[in-house]
């Protein structure tokens, strides 16, 4: 019979268990409008938001694909009580205009970023997941799919290199096969939980068929006009594969903003930049017109790709401004939230 460590449930989790002995423990793999689809001890099930988590939390504290969560399933559906503490938790900024985090997944220990060697391929596109997953404390794998396209793997295998990360990079192919099997025995581990992101069209829907050996994802072919994808998975699922692996697939994603919190050390999440930066003479150097920047030297003499440079310069200016924008969208609330209050204490002054 499956059990809750076959879904990754470990020693990250156990103590809470002894606390919550009233209730039922389950981790959520779907979820459909209002309705969470849970697996427990004793199989699946579906369950629905107490009016607490309804009307009393904020969106990030709502349940996420891959959460623990504690529930009373006297009834069927059940009720969500409480959301379990996260061992780390994957999100972005929201798409479009708004400053706002975005919370894709939770409690994942690996991150397959999957790009396709045709059209798709984009380095930096690649570092921006990359960074934003080493501010989210979640391991990546590089897969490269549609490795059939292309027959000399070597040149992409070398512009990852550029980026300096420690980080497998894995060539597949779902038409012919190639790398499935590695990939199944080598990388995916057993009660491990991974999610697939990446661009629409890269190929995620159809590497999860490969792996769970059927049609679990429904998949929708590549425009020929201009090699982008078309969204065929509209929700975060986690799935069970069979060897014993978890895997959460994702909608294609064309907007991927960075929301890491600034820490006093942002060069860290950038290992190129970081190999230098510890030269520089001023320890703030933002490495941008400082005098003895080793970061800049390190350009100037070829040490240090210049695409690299330029993509690290933009995502920090990009999270800066996410930053920025977030501190004054909660200084509103904040200021909004008060002069509710004062209206409110107001009314009930003069109040008959």
């Amino acid at each position: 019979m499956t059990s809750l460590a076959d879904y990754g449930w470990d020693h990250f989790f156990q103590p809470i268990q002894n606390t919550k002995q009233e209730l039922t423990i389950g981790r959520i793999i779907s979820i459909q409008g209002f309705t969470y689809a849970l697996f427990t001890g004793q199989g699946e099930q579906e369950a629905t938001l107490s009016g607490r988590l309804l009307h009393g939390a904020s969106p990030e504290e709502l349940p996420k694909v891959g959460d623990w969560v504690t529930f009373i399933d006297h009834d069927s559906p059940g009720y969500i009580i409480d959301v379990l503490p996260r061992r780390n938790e994957l999100s972005r900024k929201a798409p479009g205009a708004k400053t706002e985090k975005q919370l894709l997944a939770a409690n994942i220990d690996y991150a397959l970023v999957v790009q396709s060697l045709d059209r798709n391929f984009n380095l930096m596109r690649l570092e921006r997941y990359l960074v934003q997953l080493a501010a989210c404390s979640i391991q990546p794998v590089i897969i490269l799919s549609k490795a059939d396209l292309i027959q000399d793997h070597t040149p992409y295998a070398y512009e990852i290199r550029k980026l300096q990360r420690s980080c497998p990079v894995h060539f597949c192919s779902t038409l012919t096969g190639v790398g499935l099997d590695e990939l199944r025995d080598t990388l995916l581990q057993k009660q491990k939980t991974y999610i697939l992101i990446g661009s629409s069209g890269v190929g995620k829907s159809t590497l999860l068929n490969a792996l769970m050996g059927s049609s679990t994802q429904e998949v929708s072919p590549v425009s020929t006009a201009n090699s982008k994808g078309r969204h065929t998975t509209t929700t975060r699922d986690l799935f069970l594969l069979p060897n014993g692996s978890l895997l959460i697939d994702t909608p294609g994603m064309r907007e991927f903003g960075l929301t890491w919190e600034e820490n006093g050390n942002t060069d860290s999440l950038f290992p190129a930049i970081a190999r230098f930066a510890n030269e520089c003479r001023f320890r703030d150097c933002q490495h941008i017109h400082e005098k003895e920047c080793a970061v800049r030297e390190a350009v100037h003499r070829g040490e240090l790709d210049k695409k690299v440079y330029e993509s690290y310069l933009k995502l920090v200016r990009e999270q800066r401004r996410f930053e920025i924008n977030a501190d004054d969208q909660r200084r509103m609330n904040k200021q909004a939230g008060r002069i509710s209050r004062e209206a409110q204490r107001h009314r009930n002054r003069y109040k008959g």
